[in-house]
């Protein structure tokens, strides 16, 4: 069997801190063209990450300045984010092609060649390097046992609300909009950047203006905050548990 690595701390760390996304992405290139697995994968993330603005350079900044004179409660952040994005994907333009089809393509690259975030991201994209049922628990089973916090994020979409109904998860945490947030919490818990100024903050903020009242606030706190009832915060913190406990990689 392959075996498949984790994206190295040092290189994801770095691109969580490159102001120049577009010159990292043109060393990124350089390396995947070389079969650089990881590389293609923190490829695909910049091009995931810098695809809304490099449609339209321009409109995106029109956009960005119409939603900060919107005096909307979210606006200010909202906008904020949005040129935090702009900032760093400068560079980038409609030519680049930074379609979902080449970041499909960089991702199947990058997990035929070992990568394990990569492989989770295709799975939940709905294009799995296989269909069946089998392969889809066995991968999540090597998700939690590598404790890579890059494949858990990957994974979360697909252990959301996408799996609800999926008998072939019915032990897994996996269903509902909490689980895919556990599987969030999961990887901010084992590594990943989950502060305020993070890519999983901006993200959430510019793409889809759910944005902390609270600029200071981590990824962690936002969601106990903002989308965990009281109730229901036992519930999170059990399943995020779980989630990290890697010698419960069945469960």
């Amino acid at each position: 069997m392959q075996v498949m690595q984790a994206t190295s701390p040092d290189r994801r760390a770095a691109l969580e801190r490159s102001s120049d996304l577009y010159r990292s992405a043109q060393q990124l290139s350089a390396a995947a063209a070389q079969g650089d697995a990881d590389a293609s994968w923190l490829l695909s993330r910049i091009y995931d990450y810098c695809a809304g603005y490099a449609m339209d350079p321009a409109g995106y900044a029109t956009d960005t300045r119409a939603i900060d004179t919107a005096q909307l409660p979210t606006s200010a952040r909202m906008a904020a984010a949005r040129a935090r994005v702009g900032r760093r994907c400068a560079g980038f333009v409609p030519g680049d092609g930074l379609s979902r089809q080449a970041i499909v393509a960089q991702r199947v690259q990058a997990a035929r060649g070992g990568n394990l975030a990569a492989e989770a991201a295709l799975l939940a994209l709905g294009q799995p390097l296989q269909p069946s049922a089998g392969y889809k628990r066995d991968l999540i089973g090597r998700v939690r046992a590598s404790a890579d916090p890059d494949a858990y994020m990957a994974l979360a979409p697909a252990m959301g609300l996408a799996a609800s109904g999926d008998d072939s998860l019915d032990e897994r945490i996996a269903g509902t909009a909490f689980t895919e947030l556990a599987w969030q919490l999961a990887a901010c818990r084992l590594g990943l950047d989950c502060g305020p100024d993070s890519e999983l903050m901006t993200r959430y903020c510019a793409n889809g203006g759910i944005c902390a009242q609270d600029p200071t606030q981590d990824f962690s706190s936002f969601v106990y905050d903002a989308a965990v009832p009281r109730q229901g915060t036992d519930t999170m913190n059990d399943m995020v548990n779980r989630l990290v406990d890697t010698t419960g990689a069945g469960s």
